[in-house]
């Protein structure tokens, strides 16, 4: 099998998955949201997927990958403060909240596993969680 790079990441794959979640459960959201709650969460859980994508190439050099990991880390908490709101502003239900919620909180901990061992990534047939 070949190496897709990015794409064979747990991390990423989980990332991915869930971002193409929130756009499809987003669509439900009420119009009048459409440039605020609804861009915010879709543009927050997509730039997780898109750092990890970024880091992932700069793995040789631990300086400019761990940057990308925290950035995508950040982008993580965020999304989940759009979640919390999604859900409070009743847009989203509790069981879909909490669902994606425990999803993003696996997410973080595989990157705090990440920026916490960079050199696990730094060599190219080096296992990637």
């Amino acid at each position: 099998m070949q190496e897709r790079g990015f794409r064979d990441l747990r991390v990423y794959q989980a990332a991915y998955a869930a971002a193409m979640e929130i756009y499809e459960i987003s669509k439900g959201f009420p119009k009048e949201e459409r440039y605020s709650l609804t861009d915010q969460v879709r543009r927050s859980s997509r730039s997780i997927v898109a750092n990890i994508a970024e880091g992932y190439r700069k793995r040789p050099y631990p300086k400019l990958f761990v940057p990308k990991m925290i950035e995508a880390d950040g982008e993580v908490a965020e999304t989940q403060v759009w979640l919390d709101m999604a859900r409070d502003y009743t847009y989203l239900s509790d069981e879909k909240h909490d669902d994606l919620t425990e999803r993003y909180q696996q997410i973080g901990k595989m990157l705090g596993a990440m920026i916490a061992r960079p050199e696990r990534f730094s060599q190219v047939t080096s296992k990637q969680p």
